[in-house]
């Protein structure tokens, strides 16, 4: 697949091109605030592990998280794209995941539903997806409320206890979306 890169009003999402990226990245979304619903701030370790994580997702889906850059600056805020639930015992395994995680100051300016809904898009339109997934901790209001204003809908039905030793959200709710109601609410 070639490198992906799509364009909103105000964002770039596009696959990591460079090491500053990453630098960037963890630099602005590794702190306390940011981290708090995701297992804390990260060790050096970890982060290179997560790394490691996405560049691995992308290499076998295709795609993955991808950069979220401002177009004003060029600024990286964090991550927003898809990727297929990789949690072992998770009721999803294997359905595709919208996921965003922004920087602190990026936060109620619309950024992570701009950026949200352009993976929706692509989901939906370019990888074909019949239903598109978010997996959160049952505390991260932000998060869930984000799902909601997607449009998309609590399924008790498929929450989750996350039994890895390293999983940031033990107890995990689950939000979904299909394509048909994408395309009625779009």
């Amino acid at each position: 697949m070639a490198d992906f890169r799509v364009e909103t009003d105000r964002l770039v999402l596009r696959d990591w091109s460079r090491d500053a990226d990453w630098e960037a990245f963890f630099r602005h979304t590794n702190t306390p605030a940011v981290m708090r619903w995701l297992g804390g701030v990260m060790s050096d370790e970890a982060v290179a592990a997560q790394r490691a994580r996405v560049e691995a997702c992308r290499e076998r889906s295709g795609h993955c998280f991808w950069a979220v850059e401002r177009k004003q600056d060029r600024a990286i805020l964090g991550f927003c794209g898809l990727k297929r639930v990789d949690a072992p015992d998770c009721s999803v395994l294997g359905q595709f995941e919208v996921g965003w995680r922004l920087r602190e100051d990026a936060w109620g300016c619309g950024y992570a539903k701009e950026a949200a809904a352009a993976s929706l898009d692509a989901g939906f339109g370019q990888f074909g997806a019949e239903e598109i997934v978010a997996l959160t901790a049952i505390g991260n209001a932000p998060s869930w409320g984000l799902m909601e204003r997607l449009g998309m809908r609590r399924r008790e039905d498929l929450d989750f206890v996350d039994t890895r030793p390293e999983a940031p959200m033990r107890d995990t709710i689950v939000y979904s979306i299909d394509a048909a109601a994408w395309d009625a609410g779009r």
